[in-house]
């Protein structure tokens, strides 16, 4: 089985880079910084499905993304999630949330139909976002 990324995803998201495990993708809502992890593993659909050398992967880049979102955008909370409800390939959503943001404090999942960003600004971000994570391939 080949990986492919699902067409919801490709939809509501730019391509930023590929880490060694996951393809980092920005989430097309401009309210707030929203980066998307996807492990690229055919059919995987759960976290704990993944091998562990894939978890412990999936965790470093976790990290290192949250690390970066959080040095760059100063949130008041990192939201890091996999919820898989709609889209069940396995997703890891990275959310930096502000205690004045429109969502606060409730998930910004349907509180209202997405901004997207005017393409110059799309551009900047994912330009920022590959400037702060030099581990991506492919950026």
């Amino acid at each position: 089985m080949t990986w492919t990324l699902h067409a919801q995803l490709a939809a509501d998201t730019l391509p930023v880079g590929d880490f060694p495990l996951s393809r980092l993708l920005l989430m097309n809502e401009s309210r707030y910084p929203w980066c998307i992890l996807v492990p690229r593993r055919a059919g995987t659909r759960e976290l704990h499905r993944l091998d562990d050398g894939d978890q412990l992967q999936l965790l470093r880049e976790s990290t290192a993304l949250a690390r970066a979102m959080e040095a760059a955008f100063q949130p008041h909370k990192m939201n890091v999630a996999a919820l898989g409800n709609v889209v069940p390939q396995l997703h890891l959503h990275h959310i930096a949330r502000y205690r004045g943001d429109p969502a606060w404090p409730a998930p910004v999942w349907g509180k209202f139909p997405p901004l997207a960003y005017e393409p110059p600004a799309a551009q900047e971000r994912v330009e920022h976002l590959r400037r702060l994570l030099p581990g991506l391939l492919d950026a």
